[in-house]
């Protein structure tokens, strides 16, 4: 019963049935004081109408004939003088029969001019009307038993009639509730098959949504469909690039793992190796050995510990920092690095001033540079450009070199990528070089983007000059 009542469609359908109710009693109560009304006025005219023969008859005119005394039946008619007070009432067959004392004292106590229902004893109730003529107060009074008899029949007609409409309008208002409530259930279901779905694992895809047809947002239920469509559409979202993140962290554990891994067997085994022989020209060769690999993870962990405090949202310096002098120091290390590659500038007369840390922007110009050269053969020409658009700076890194492979193009930001993993061994790539160039720029709020077709690669970084 608790949860009966406590529905949408029960709650609605009694509201109908109170409102219905309260309807039929205002309705009925008006209806019924206007016909009261009205039937006491009637009766007002007929006493009037009785006063009026009864005023003829004390001035000696004749009563009609259609009547004993020219009254009605039930008729008193009391009249007082400065002597005294008599009265009679008509009875049924037409007989006077003499009024009690006490309810000619009631009738007396009546106001010349004055309509107003009385209750006299052993008749009941009356309507009664007082005249002057001359020294003589003439009463009439006629009975209300019929107004009585009326009102009292509408009664029953209108709480018979208000019943069977309460109980009309709970029937019809639970089976139209229902039918209007019926979207309302389809996006229940639909919310319910998104409950039921194991959120907690793997990537979700598309979930249940609910029908085009019941998403009209002219209409309550269709604004909640809409709500549910559009929160669901922001869960599959959220779950599923908290799945991606996730398969990214694993993925990066996963590489890392292998990168420290592979320079730490090298030094396992040329330490073992020096331990069996003591040949001092092996034992140089092997320290060596241990020296380079020493310093691949420590520029290994470096990096993955500066992208860690990127993720962080650790804040960097800010000051202001010259690109074009930035970009000139950049070109001139990677011209001592790789004298067989060809460095062009290209750089507006007026110095381009940035706001930022200018250690990580020169970190983001070096890694440019030096995928360029790892990734192109001798001979290839790389120019650094910098330039002003409305309010940002933009550096940009082109070669005329091979390009990026397209099916490379667009993870070439994601950590561990590399176009050639065979050759990190030659070359000390970690695969984090664009990754760390794409994080200090986005801590920077700027954005790195590259375009890149065979013969004309292009890596653009915009920032707020």
């Amino acid at each position: 019963m608790r949860v009966a009542t406590r529905s949408l469609t029960v709650r609605v359908a009694a509201a109908m049935v109170v409102l219905v109710a309260v309807v039929s009693l205002v309705i009925g109560a008006l209806t019924t004081a206007a016909i009261s009304s009205y039937l006491t006025k009637q009766l007002d005219g007929k006493v009037a109408a009785t006063q009026g023969r009864a005023i003829n008859a004390l001035t000696g005119n004749r009563p009609p004939a259609d009547a004993p005394h020219g009254q009605d039946a039930g008729t008193v008619t009391v009249y007082v003088t400065p002597t005294g007070a008599a009265g009679n009432v008509i009875t049924s067959d037409g007989t006077l029969t003499e009024l009690s004392d006490q309810a000619v004292g009631v009738l007396d106590d009546l106001t010349a001019g004055e309509n107003r229902t009385v209750d006299l004893p052993d008749l009941g109730e009356y309507r009664g009307h007082a005249s002057s003529v001359g020294a003589v107060t003439v009463i009439t009074g006629l009975p209300t038993k019929d107004i009585q008899n009326t009102i009292n029949s509408l009664i029953g007609w209108e709480v018979l009639f208000g019943g069977i409409g309460v109980l009309t309008a709970g029937g019809v208002g639970v089976f139209v509730v229902r039918r209007q409530l019926q979207p309302l259930r389809r996006v229940a279901q639909t919310a319910r098959e998104v409950a039921g779905l194991p959120l907690d694992t793997g990537e979700i895809g598309m979930t249940a949504r609910v029908p085009d047809q019941l998403t009209d947002e002219r209409t309550e239920v269709g604004q909640v469909a809409v709500a549910l469509n559009t929160l669901l559409g922001h869960m599959e979202n959220a779950l599923d690039a908290r799945h991606r993140s996730e398969q990214q962290v694993r993925q990066f554990v996963a590489d890392a793992s292998h990168e420290l891994r592979t320079p730490l067997t090298t030094i396992h085994g040329y330490a073992q190796l020096s331990l069996r022989q003591r040949d001092p020209e092996l034992y140089g060769h092997a320290m060596g050995k241990v020296m380079v690999e020493t310093t691949r993870m420590a520029s290994l962990v470096e990096d993955l510990l500066l992208l860690a405090r990127l993720d962080a949202g650790r804040p960097l310096d800010r000051r202001p920092v010259d690109l074009s002098r930035l970009a000139r120091d950049s070109i001139t290390d990677a011209q001592i690095v790789a004298p067989s590659h060809h460095w062009e500038l290209d750089l507006p007369p007026d110095p381009i001033v940035v706001i930022g840390d200018e250690q990580r922007l020169h970190q983001v110009v070096a890694n440019l540079l030096t995928n360029a050269r790892r990734h192109t053969p001798a001979g290839t020409t790389v120019t650094v450009a910098a330039k002003l658009a409305g309010h940002s700076a933009v550096l940009t890194i082109h070669d005329d070199g091979p390009g990026i492979p397209a099916d490379l193009l667009p993870n070439v930001f994601q950590r561990f990528t590399r176009a050639d993993p065979a050759r990190t061994s030659t070359t000390g790539g970690t695969g984090l070089g664009l990754s760390l160039a794409q994080s200090i720029t986005e801590a920077h709020q700027g954005t790195l983007t590259v375009t890149s077709t065979p013969g004309d690669t292009t890596f653009a970084v915009t920032l707020s000059a």
